[in-house]
């Protein structure tokens, strides 16, 4: 797994440690800006979020949960990869002190820009 991550995020850092927790071997790569790897990875604005990681042929963005990232490499489904867009409360690395979560969806990255649902969280 190879982590491109900018120097300001912090939260990248905790999805970074519980992937390390769940067996991945995280290459943390800072980069400045993220947006040449989202077109790179042809990743539309409103699926993208604060880190991108490629792993087993596929691209991961944003907080999706260890157990995705698993299910896809056993499935190996014709896809990008996998997408949790922005920064929902309570996903992976996104944490609260008072434990509050938002309910939030892995989204599958399909060729030609669609998607569709692949996990839900509560």
């Amino acid at each position: 797994m190879t982590v491109h991550k900018t120097a300001a995020c912090g939260c990248c850092g905790g999805w970074i440690t519980l992937m390390r927790r769940a067996g991945y071997q995280p290459n943390v790569v800072v980069v400045e800006d993220l947006g040449p790897l989202h077109e790179r990875y042809r990743i539309p604005v409103e699926l993208s979020s604060c880190h991108l990681a490629t792993i087993g042929g596929y691209v991961t963005v944003g907080h999706v949960p260890a157990g995705d990232i698993a299910r896809l490499l056993k499935e190996r489904p014709k896809a990008l990869g996998l997408t949790v867009p922005g920064m929902p409360l309570g996903s992976p690395g996104m944490e609260m002190p008072d434990g509050r979560k938002e309910a939030y969806d892995t989204l599958l990255l399909l060729p030609g820009g669609k998607t569709r649902v692949f996990a839900k969280h509560a």
